[in-house]
């Protein structure tokens, strides 16, 4: 069993996506005085999105990236491509209202259906599987489930279905589960694969992609000048801003970051199982998540190892012996895996938002954003870029369906909202153990 610890590249934690991927593409640092219709800030699923669908628009784009194509949560995630949001609908329509909960509920299937159309359309070899069980670890859950398949039947959803635990064991053969939530208009995909054909559709398109050219500072613009996006060596001016960083923003926009919590979370990679056994513990290869507020999600790679996720953590620091509590987890899961080497174990921060809810919208001086995905950006981080890039090109309705969520700053300021985050997230974990 080798329980290796995070190791750190240019790319981010050595992963078993990066041993997996083909060799990145480099783009240069920016460096001078460059002008263009829209600049992005991030090169992740949002970022690359927004700067894909603006340059097939017609607009020129340059897009500045902190790190490398990827380093960020869009090339370590889970790798799950899902339908809806973090929130039940039932509670989403308790803060927007029904005709509001069915167009967001309509504009995530749409998500899904732009990836799918992005890889077939660009070429993008992701790996991309159908499928996906949201699973009940206890018996009350099941409860929860049924009201949230009640209310996508009745919006005309029929890609979904309920499955007892004699059926979800035929899916995930592990004595854990209650029964669950089988979507098949879900799935997953190899991520850093994923984001890296983003890059490079986006490039063809005409893109101009700075890597190492962290933004130190936004100027907004106004009727007597562009917006400008700083930087250590250079700077872009644009007609419009649009700031794509989610939990990496730092003090960029203290407003925004006011309305997001990086979140860390950690998954391992086992050595190849081999398709037999690795069918015998997932015998349809979808993807996996529990229904526990702390909750484990976990698939199958392409080279059938098992690729399993959890954990959270409020601070930047890994936790200790991260490698052998993730493995703890997966033995509660499949204790088949007892005999298994781990041969990789990364993490990194996601951004939640207090509703859960993705927080996209516009700040004075022709500066748009989007962040909040809190867990479920795989999908929902492209539906953002296209969004933006519609409202910039003069139709809004989408955009404004999603600037009406309500947002709040997490409560405590800057020194006390992770401390009173903590009490919260532990006061739900212990909801998951009763």
């Amino acid at each position: 069993m080798n329980l290796l610890p995070q190791i750190e590249s240019e790319f981010g934690p050595q992963s078993y996506y990066l041993d997996s991927a083909s060799p990145p593409a480099f783009h240069p640092r920016l460096e001078g005085s460059h002008t263009c219709d829209v600049c992005v800030v991030g090169a992740g699923f949002t970022g690359l999105s927004a700067a894909l669908n603006l340059a097939e628009a017609g607009y020129s784009v340059a897009l500045l990236e902190g790190e490398r194509i990827g380093w960020g949560a869009s090339g370590r995630n889970g790798g799950q491509v899902l339908t809806g949001f973090a929130p039940s609908l039932n509670k989403i329509e308790g803060w927007v209202g029904e005709a509001h909960t069915r167009q967001l509920w309509e504009m995530s299937l749409e998500a899904t259906q732009i990836l799918q159309e992005r890889m077939a359309r660009h070429r993008i070899d992701a790996e991309y599987r159908a499928g996906y069980v949201l699973a009940a670890v206890r018996q009350r859950q099941m409860k929860d489930l049924a009201e949230e398949h009640l209310y996508v039947s009745r919006l005309g959803y029929d890609q979904m279905r309920m499955a007892n635990r004699e059926e979800v064991r035929t899916l995930v053969n592990s004595e854990r589960f209650q029964g669950g939530l089988v979507d098949m208009g879900s799935g997953h995909i190899h991520p850093l694969k994923y984001v890296r054909g983003l890059a490079k559709a986006a490039t063809q398109s005409g893109v101009r992609i700075f890597e190492q050219s962290r933004v130190n500072a936004i100027h907004p613009g106004n009727p007597a000048s562009r917006a400008r996006a700083v930087t250590a060596a250079g700077e872009v001016q644009a007609d419009h801003l649009v700031l794509c960083c989610n939990a990496y923003i730092g003090n960029l926009q203290r407003e925004m970051r006011s309305r997001i919590m990086p979140v860390g979370t950690y998954i391992i990679a086992s050595a190849p199982l081999g398709r037999e056994l690795a069918l015998s513990l997932l015998p349809t290869n979808y993807c996996v998540s529990d229904a526990n507020f702390v909750l484990d999600y976990f698939r199958l790679s392409a080279d059938w190892r098992m690729l399993f996720g959890g954990r959270v953590s409020y601070t930047t620091i890994p936790p200790a012996g991260l490698a052998r509590r993730m493995r703890q987890r997966m033995l509660a899961v499949f204790p088949e895996l007892r005999n298994t080497a781990i041969t990789h174990a990364w993490g990194g921060f996601v951004d939640i938002s207090m509703n859960r809810l993705p927080d996209i919208g516009r700040l004075p001086g022709n500066v748009y954003y989007a962040q909040g995905f809190s867990g479920q950006g795989v999908a929902l981080t492209g539906l953002a870029g296209k969004v933006i890039s519609d409202a910039i090109r003069g139709d809004s309705e989408k955009f404004d369906v999603f600037a009406r969520i309500p947002h709040r700053p997490f409560p405590g300021g800057e020194w006390l909202r992770l401390p009173l985050l903590t009490l919260s997230a532990l006061y739900s974990r212990l909801q998951d153990l009763i």
